[in-house]
C-alpha cells in the first residue's frame, strides 16, 4: 500500500470508508493463489453489495494499542462500535439492541 491511486468520481460515494479527501486511495490487491479465504471473502462481498473492496487497517480503538493476539482482538471488540469481528473462520457478533 505505497501508492495511492484516483478513485474514479462515479464510484468515490460507495467507497467513502478508504478514499481520501483528495479522491484518491491507497490500493492493495489479492489474488485468490496468496490468500483464498481473503479472496473469497472479498468475492462474497462484492456479490451482495456490488462494491469490491475492503478496508484494510490496523484494529485498535482510540488510546490502546494496536491488536496483536486474538484476546486483545476480542476485548477491543466488545467495547468498540463494531458489529462483529472474524477471526479466521470464527465469527463472533453482538447481539442486536
Amino acid at each position: 500500500m505505497l501508492f495511492t491511486f484516483d478513485v474514479r468520481p462515479e464510484r468515490q460515494e460507495l467507497i467513502p470508508a478508504v478514499r481520501h479527501v483528495d479522491g484518491t486511495a491507497r490500493v492493495q490487491t489479492i489474488r485468490r493463489d496468496q490468500n483464498p479465504r481473503y479472496y473469497d471473502l472479498l468475492s462474497a462481498f462484492k456479490q451482495r453489495t456490488g462494491v469490491p473492496v475492503l478496508v484494510n487497517t490496523s484494529f485498535n480503538t482510540r488510546g490502546e494499542p494496536i491488536v496483536c493476539t486474538p484476546r486483545d482482538a476480542i476485548e477491543s471488540f466488545w467495547t468498540s462500535p463494531l458489529d462483529a469481528l472474524a477471526i479466521g473462520s470464527f465469527l463472533v457478533e453482538k447481539p442486536a439492541t
